[in-house]
């Protein structure tokens, strides 16, 4: 089962909305909301895009309001990849 890392986002975050010179995205920021770190939802939307085409994943938009900070973004998204990897064992 392939798994989405903090790296693996850190890269997509970049990739999709840029970084704000402001912030370290190499730093501990596992627990800082997405606003905290200049994200909005319109970039998160697009991250999850990514994350979809990426990992062959599907993730419903009205996700993106549990996926706050990267930890339950992480979370949510390896949860659903465990998901599509027990039903497609099945």
């Amino acid at each position: 089962m392939a798994e989405v890392t903090l790296d693996d986002l850190r890269r997509i975050l970049r990739d999709c909305a840029g970084q704000d010179e402001s912030v370290d995205l190499d730093g501990d920021i596992a627990d800082l909301l997405f606003a905290e770190i200049g994200y909005d939802s319109l970039a998160m939307l697009e991250t999850v895009s990514r994350v979809e085409r990426e990992f062959g994943t599907s993730i419903p938009d009205e996700a993106v309001q549990e996926m706050v900070t990267p930890r339950t973004t992480l979370a949510y998204i390896n949860r659903r990849l465990a998901e599509d990897t027990a039903g497609s064992a099945a």
